[in-house]
Parts: structure tokens; sequence; C-alpha cells
């Protein structure tokens, strides 16, 4: 049995597996209380951040990471485009891109805002930070000018990749998402597995109910 550990992130692995029809187990890490308060967590990933992933003797950290060896492990799958294909490195490209240009940066911004000092939270790395994520979203707007998705007309894992940034950003009050954007994201959280990955995910939907009755 597949074992995720924790959200965050870890939502995009859980929309993932749902959509490939995989059998796993969601297990809580609470790292509001703090990782080093749970050893079992700790001893999956001693760096103590989430998400871990747990495939029999196969332990992974980095939610794309653990996406390509799912996909790879247990495909082919339509959400892994064939590296032979025209849109293939516009598929790359924006699964890469989610995290790394999009979701990395508005994290750090979070995280300031939850944990910093008062006199911290408005910092130059914090702005950086979410001006660096607005010029990278606007790959994401560029493309959508051209396609319905990512990676050219069909839903592709990159998807996932940049629809979790941009729900992220917007959740956490740091972006406003343009008309495109909206119907994008529309689009990609229509689907059954975004439906049953956010029941799955009891923290997150937590999260986006309250947000929604303050």
């Amino acid at each position: 049995m597949i074992t995720l550990w924790g959200e965050g992130r870890g939502f995009r692995v859980s929309w993932l597996l749902e959509e490939m029809g995989l059998a796993y187990r969601l297990r809580d890490v609470d790292l509001l209380v703090g990782a080093e308060n749970d050893p079992e967590f700790m001893a999956m990933n001693p760096a103590g951040f989430i998400p871990v992933l747990q495939d029999g003797e196969a332990v992974m950290v980095e939610s794309i990471a653990i996406m390509e060896y799912l996909m790879a492990r247990y495909g082919p799958t339509p959400l892994a485009v064939d590296p032979r294909d025209p849109t293939f490195h516009l598929y790359q490209q924006f699964l890469h891109l989610g995290e790394a240009g999009l979701a990395g940066f508005i994290f750090i911004a979070v995280m300031t805002r939850i944990v910093a000092p008062e006199a911290d939270k408005d910092n130059w790395s914090t702005r950086e930070s979410v001006k660096l994520f607005e010029a990278r979203r606007r790959l994401v707007t560029r493309q959508l000018a051209r396609t319905p998705y990512m990676a050219g007309e069909a839903f592709t894992a990159a998807d996932i990749s940049v629809t979790y940034a941009l729900e992220f950003a917007k959740r956490s009050g740091f972006a406003t998402l343009g008309e495109a954007e909206q119907a994008y994201v529309a689009r990609t959280t229509a689907r059954e597995g975004y439906r049953r990955a956010m029941q799955t995910c009891h923290a997150t939907r937590g999260w986006v109910e309250s947000l929604a009755n303050p």
C-alpha cells in the first residue's frame, strides 16, 4: 500500500493518485505542532518537511519528484506526455514551474507571515518572493492565451502542479487570479480526481471551508 505522509504540497500527490486510480492511505503530519514531535514521521524524513511518499521500500520527498516517480512506476498514463510528443517541452516546463517558479516563492511569503516576528513580516525577501511569483505567473497567463491547458489541449500532471500553486497563492491572499486563470482553475478543479483528493485531504478541505466561511 502506498502511504502519503502530509498534505500541503502533498495535495498534488493525492490528486495525481486519484487521477491514476491508485490505492493509498494518507497519514496526517501536523507541522504546526512540530515535526520533531512526530518521531515516526521524522524517521521517514529527518529533514522534517512534507510530503513524503512511502511505496514499499521506496521513500521519496519533493512533490514533483514523487509525481514523476508514480507516473513512471505505475504508468503509462495520459497525465505524462510522451517525450516524443511535440508538447513535451511545455509539459516539462510547467510541471516544474508549478513548484520551482510559483508555489516555492509563495511558500516563503506565507511562512514569513505566519512565524516571523512582527517587525520582520514585511521584509525585502517576502516582497521579492511575491514579485518573482508574479513574474513567472506571466508564463501561465501567456500559455492560457494559446491553449486550455499547460501542455496543450489535454489535461496533464503539469496542470495539477500549476493549479495547486495558483490556488495556494490565491487562498493565502498573495494573488488575485485573472479571468483566464479563474476559468482554467475552474476546468481543472471540476475533475473527479480533484474532488476525491479534496475529500481525502481533510486539513486542506478544512482550510478551504474556513476561507469560504470566515
